[in-house]
C-alpha cells in the first residue's frame, strides 16, 4: 500500500508545484517519488501482504510493480524539453503519468475484481487525457477520441463479464471464485462461461490483442511519442500482469474451456501484427503493429499453465519494455530534428550519431529475438513453455511470424548503416544518453544472464 500512496502523493505534489511555477523541480520530485516507491517494492519483498481482502502485495505484484515503476522512471527521464514546446503546463503531463502508474500498481496487485476495475479506470482515464493532450493537434485529438470510445466499449465487456461471474459465485474475491470452481468443477453455473469469455475480450482490448486491436495503430501514432512509449511498455505490462493473475490462477480449473478461444486470439494477433507491420512506412506505426505481435507472444504464457508462467511473462515484458524505450527515445531525437518518423528519417544515422544508431540496433535485435539479447530469452522461454505441452504447431507458426518480424526490424538497421541521409547533426542530451545506455545494458545483461529475474517470482 505504501507504493500506491507514495505515487499518488508524488502526483499531487508535482501538480501543486506546477501551480507555483516551480518548473525545474517537477522532474526531480517525480523521480524521487518513483525511486522511493521502488525502495518500498524492494523492502516489501517476500512479505505477501493482503490489504482489507482487496489487494495482495505478493512477489508477483511486487515484481511487476517494480518493472512498471522502473519503466516509468526511464520514460520520465526522456521528458527533457519534450513537453515544453507544446505547453507551459508541464506539471499536468507528469501528474497524469503518475496517476496512471498508481492505477497500474492496483491492476497488478488486485485480489478482488472490483479493484481490477478501479485500477483499470484510474489508468485509462489518465491515458485518455494524455493521448489528446496536444489540443491543437488533429491527430492527437483523433487518438484520444478513438481511445476513449474503444476503451469505454471494452470496459463494458469487462464489467458485464465481472457481473456474470459474480452472479455465478456470489463474490468478487479471486480466492472465493477459485474455490467455487474447484468445489463445483462438474456443476459450474451456466453464467460463469460467458463471463469468462467477456472478461477475455475486455482484457484483450486493453493489451491490444487481435481481433480487438483496431484502436492501437491510430492511437499510438496520434499520441505524443513519449505517451506512446508509456502506453506500449508500462501499460501493456500491467495489462498482461492482470490477465495472468486472473486466468493463470483463478480461472485455471476451466483452462480447457477458455483455451480454444485464446488460441484463436494468439494466432490472429501474431499474424495480423507481423504481416501488417511489413507494409508500414512510418517507424512509429511499425512499432504499434509490432506491439500487437508481441502481445501474441506474451499470451503464450496462458496457453500452457505452469509454475514458470509468471516468471516467463516478467522476462518477456522486461525485454520488450527496455528495447521499446530505446526505440522511442531515438525516435523522439530523430523526429525533433527531421520532423518525420518515416524510415527514411533514419538514413545515415550511424554517421550522424553512432551512439543512437548502436543502441537502436541492439533494441531492434532484441525485439526481433536475436541471441544474446533479452528478446531472444523472452521468446525462448515462451516457446519452451508451449513445447512442453506438445503444441508444436503453435510454436512453428510463431517462429514463422518471428521470421517475418526480422524484415521490418532490420529495415531500420539497414537505413541507419547502409543508406545515405542528410548530414544534420543529431544531438543527444545527457539524460537521453543515460536512459539509452542503461536500457541497452539491461537488454544485453538479461540476454546473457536471464536467471537474474527468470526465477524471481
Amino acid at each position: 500500500m505504501n507504493i500506491i500512496i507514495t505515487i499518488a502523493v508524488t502526483a499531487l505534489v508535482v501538480l501543486y508545484a506546477g501551480l507555483f511555477k516551480a518548473k525545474k523541480a517537477l522532474l526531480p520530485i517525480s523521480i524521487i517519488g518513483l525511486l522511493t516507491s521502488l525502495a518500498f517494492v524492494v523492502t516489501s519483498w517476500n512479505t505477501n501482504q493482503v490489504f482489507y481482502g482487496m489487494m495482495q502485495m505478493d512477489n508477483f505484484a511486487l515484481a511487476f510493480s517494480g518493472l512498471t515503476i522502473l519503466g516509468t522512471v526511464m520514460i520520465l527521464l526522456l521528458t527533457q524539453n519534450y513537453f515544453s514546446k507544446d505547453s507551459e503546463n508541464i506539471a499536468e503531463y507528469l501528474t497524469l503519468i503518475l496517476f496512471a502508474l498508481a492505477g497500474i500498481v492496483i491492476m497488478v496487485s488486485y485480489k478482488n475484481m472490483s479493484m481490477l476495475f478501479i485500477g483499470l479506470e484510474i489508468m485509462s482515464v489518465s491515458l485518455y487525457i494524455l493521448a489528446g493532450i496536444r489540443k491543437n493537434n488533429f491527430a492527437s485529438n483523433e487518438a484520444s477520441l478513438k481511445y476513449f470510445l474503444m476503451g469505454a466499449f471494452s470496459t463494458g465487456f469487462l464489467l458485464f463479464g465481472i457481473t456474470l461471474i459474480y452472479g455465478a459465485t456470489g463474490s468478487f474475491d479471486l480466492e472465493v471464485i477459485n474455490k467455487y470452481l474447484v468445489g463445483n468443477y462438474t456443476a459450474v453455473s451456466p453464467l460463469f462461461y460467458p463471463g469468462i469469455i467477456l472478461m477475455m475480450i475486455g482484457l484483450s482490448f486493453k493489451v491490444g490483442a487481435a481481433p480487438f486491436h483496431f484502436w492501437t495503430p491510430d492511437v499510438y501514432e496520434g499520441s505524443p511519442s513519449l505517451v506512446t512509449a508509456f502506453m506500449s511498455t508500462v501499460v501493456k505490462t500491467a495489462g498482461f500482469a492482470a490477465f495472468l493473475r486472473l486466468f493463470a490462477d483463478t480461472f485455471a480449473p476451466l483452462h480447457d474451456f477458455w483455451l480454444p478461444p485464446l488460441m484463436v486470439i494468439v494466432c490472429l494477433t501474431l499474424l495480423i501484427g507481423n504481416v501488417t507491420a511489413l507494409y508500414q512506412k512510418s517507424f512509429k506505426r511499425m512499432l504499434a503493429y509490432s506491439s500487437i505481435s508481441h502481445a501474441g507472444y506474451l499470451l503464450f504464457s496462458l496457453v500452457a499453465l505452469t509454475s514458470r508462467s509468471a516468471g516467463d511473462v516478467l522476462v518477456y515484458a522486461s525485454a520488450y519494455t527496455f528495447a521499446s524505450i530505446v526505440a522511442f527515445g531515438v525516435l523522439i531525437l530523430v523526429k525533433q530534428k527531421t520532423g518525420s518518423d518515416n524510415f527514411e528519417s533514419f538514413n545515415g544515422l550511424a554517421k550522424k550519431n553512432p551512439l543512437a544508431a548502436l543502441v537502436l540496433t541492439v533494441a531492434m535485435l532484441s525485439l526481433a529475438g536475436i541471441p544474446l539479447t533479452a528478446g531472444f530469452i523472452g521468446k525462448y522461454v515462451m516457446f519452451l513453455n508451449v513445447m512442453n505441452d506438445y503444441r508444436i504447431f503453435l510454436v512453428a507458426f510463431a517462429i514463422l511470424n518471428a521470421l517475418v518480424g526480422f524484415y521490418y526490424y532490420f529495415r531500420v538497421i539497414v537505413a541507419m548503416y547502409f543508406k545515405e541521409g542528410n548530414e544534420v547533426s543529431l544531438d543527444t542530451p545527457v539524460q537521453y544518453k543515460v536512459v539509452l545506455v542503461l536500457s541497452v545494458a539491461v537488454t544485453v545483461i538479461l540476454g546473457i544472464f536471464p536467471s537474474i529475474i527468470l526465477n524471481l517470482i
